[in-house]
């Protein structure tokens, strides 16, 4: 039988959500017994292990785009390992087995384990610059924000579209050394912030759902994490915009060699240029949107949201296990 080239022509796609959420559901389930254990490492790894033993079952075709071995120095998941059976889709794979390992360790919300999935050779890649200045925002910023403004005037754009006052507005920052003019400027046009420690993916997810106290997320943090959240927008309906950021002239130089443009804003269909992706995540520890892994009695409760850009559809979907089969 002849592989189908696209997620868009293998009409059992519909299936493919709820297998991904079994996925991240094993690498959340697998990673809270490290949390608040201080072992970051040893969380990631065993949400690694889980996530790739049952990708290895998924029906698709797939090929890690955004893994983890060249970040993480992890053995599993890297970027051009083959993942799925081999039966389904050709498509790209970005994986996040703990997009907040910090968290994770320190017992701190916010911790999810996250898969997104597009057509083969949709993704952008990420390889030649590992940062990327990044703005996020949900539906009323379509048209209203951009990147090459000065945050204030984004922030004042922004509370007129949504009809409020500029103080009601809440900014999600990484809160990093290199985000002090930017944290002050937020606060100078009037707006309050949202200091994250960790989780990159989580805090532009926030700033597009419509329904989240987070109106913007801006700032410096991983290409990677931008791609994944470009799944997630293009579902929500909202905006991201991105410039890459190198953190050294050896990056800068190893990008422009790449043939990429340091100047190019990068859209959404730049990011991802599939208009059939997925996006699935699983809390866990608990964030704004979903909640952590919880254990009730002889199961174990596992919260997860599914993204399809496609349909446009965004599924929450709750799953009790009985907790012996994961001991």
């Amino acid at each position: 039988m002849t592989q189908p080239d696209s997620l868009d022509t293998w009409q059992p796609d519909r299936n493919l959500a709820m297998e991904l959420v079994r996925a991240t559901e094993a690498a959340a389930i697998r990673a809270t017994p490290y949390v608040g254990r201080g072992d970051k490492n040893a969380a990631d790894g065993a949400a690694v292990d889980a996530m790739r033993r049952f990708l290895s079952t998924v029906s698709m075709n797939g090929t890690v785009v955004i893994g983890e071995g060249e970040k993480d120095d992890a053995p599993w998941l890297y970027n051009g390992e083959r993942v799925g059976n081999g039966m389904g889709a050709g498509c790209d794979v970005a994986v996040d087995p703990i997009d907040g390992t910090r968290l994770t360790a320190e017992g701190r919300p916010g911790a999810i384990s996250v898969i997104a999935v597009a057509d083969r050779g949709s993704m952008y890649d990420p390889s030649a610059v590992f940062y990327m200045d990044k703005l996020v925002c949900g539906p009323d910023g379509v048209g209203i924000v951009d990147i090459r403004k000065p945050i204030g005037e984004n922030i004042r754009a922004l509370a007129a579209k949504k009809g409020v006052d500029v103080s009601d507005l809440r900014v999600a920052v990484l809160d990093r050394p290199r985000h002090e003019q930017l944290i002050a400027e937020i606060r100078e046009a009037g707006a309050g912030t949202r200091l994250l420690m960790d989780g990159d993916v989580a805090g532009g997810v926030n700033a597009a759902r419509w329904d989240s106290r987070i109106d913007l997320c801006v700032g410096i943090g991983g290409t990677p994490e931008g791609i994944i959240t470009a799944c997630a927008v293009k579902a929500l309906g909202g905006v991201i915009q991105g410039k890459l950021w190198p953190k050294d002239d050896e990056e800068r130089q190893k990008a422009i060699d790449a043939g990429h443009d340091l100047d190019r804003i990068l859209e959404a269909d730049d990011l991802v240029a599939s208009d059939n992706c997925y996006f699935v995540a699983t809390g866990i520890t608990d964030s704004d949107f979903i909640d952590g892994v919880q254990r009730n009695g002889p199961f174990v409760r596992a919260e997860s949201i599914v993204m399809r850009s496609h349909s446009g559809t965004i599924r929450h979907v709750v799953s009790d296990m009985k907790a012996d089969r994961w001991t």
